[in-house]
């Protein structure tokens, strides 16, 4: 019963994961750059959710929508004034650039809210028992959310005119501006999404863990950067088994192992990983035309 308890809470810990994945692994998917100041937005979601909810007295979804607006608002904002002007731009300058976002965004919080830690109230309270064991709102409504992201964004991308533009983006930009695709409004669509998904990520996770600080949302975007790498960047099943399967790693090396070498264990299962498929678990292997 433990195990079940722990292994819970890792899924739970894991869909928060794979929704801030589901957003790098659009990015990179479609723009074929690492947005590293992703972490940061699930940050501006969690405080743009807290003053609504603590001084506008919002209900919990009015305040998640008004996070995923505001949020969404700022990818497409961060893209177009960061990164499209680097379009043609080195790897390394675009990397650069990225962590300078981070940085802008991390301090803008901080002179905006202070360093004090913020006690955030969860969207959802109280808990369910199922088969002997205490389940919280909270941490069912992260998995189901999880779960209908990954199923909405797979049928968007497959289904859709927009999500078939993204495809043909990327496959090849080039080709699809010659297709007559405007390649920068697929892009900043791309954005716009994945900020969205950092905003309810940023939301639900405060929700669990609710202390909210400028840093808040550094080590779980490189985490599920991590789990994004781990499944196979670029894919959307993939980032979604990869954030699942680093959460609960790490519930378990938390419980079992050491609390304070968790995050060392969770690094060195994703080297293991990478060293016997270096494309990740669903990641494809594609050869490049020269």
């Amino acid at each position: 019963m433990e195990f079940l308890s722990y292994l819970i809470s890792g899924i739970s810990l894991g869909s928060v994961y794979a929704i801030i994945a589901l957003g790098y692994t659009m990015v990179y998917g479609i723009a074929k750059m690492l947005n590293f100041a992703h972490g940061d937005v699930i940050m501006i979601g969690g405080y743009i959710s807290f003053c609504a909810m603590s001084y506008l007295n919002f209900p919990g979804w009015l305040a998640l929508i008004l996070a995923m607006v505001v949020c969404t608002a700022l990818g497409v904002v961060i893209e177009g004034l960061a990164y499209r002007p680097l379009r043609e731009a080195t790897s390394l300058a675009v990397l650069i650039t990225a962590i300078g976002v981070s940085y802008f965004l991390q301090n803008s919080a901080l002179l905006i809210w202070g360093a004090t830690p913020k006690v955030f109230s969860p969207i959802v309270e109280g808990t369910q028992n199922i088969g002997g064991l205490s389940v919280s709102n909270i941490s069912l409504l992260t998995m189901a959310a999880c779960i209908v992201i990954m199923v909405v964004l797979t049928l968007f991308t497959s289904k859709t005119k927009m999500g078939k533009a993204m495809r043909a983006c990327s496959e090849d930009k080039g080709a699809a501006q010659l297709m007559g695709i405007n390649v920068n409004r697929t892009i900043s669509t791309t954005f716009a999404i994945g900020s969205a998904l950092a905003a309810v990520a940023g939301v639900l996770m405060c929700s669990a863990y609710p202390t909210l600080m400028p840093t808040t949302g550094s080590m779980p975007g490189i985490k599920a950067f991590t789990a994004a790498v781990f499944g196979g960047i670029g894919s959307i099943p993939g980032a979604f088994l990869g954030g699942i399967l680093l959460g609960i790693i790490e519930a378990l090396a938390k419980a079992y192992l050491s609390t304070q070498l968790s995050n060392s264990i969770v690094f060195a299962v994703l080297i293991i990983v990478l060293l016997v498929r270096p494309a990740g678990l669903l990641g494809k292997y594609v050869p490049e035309k020269v």
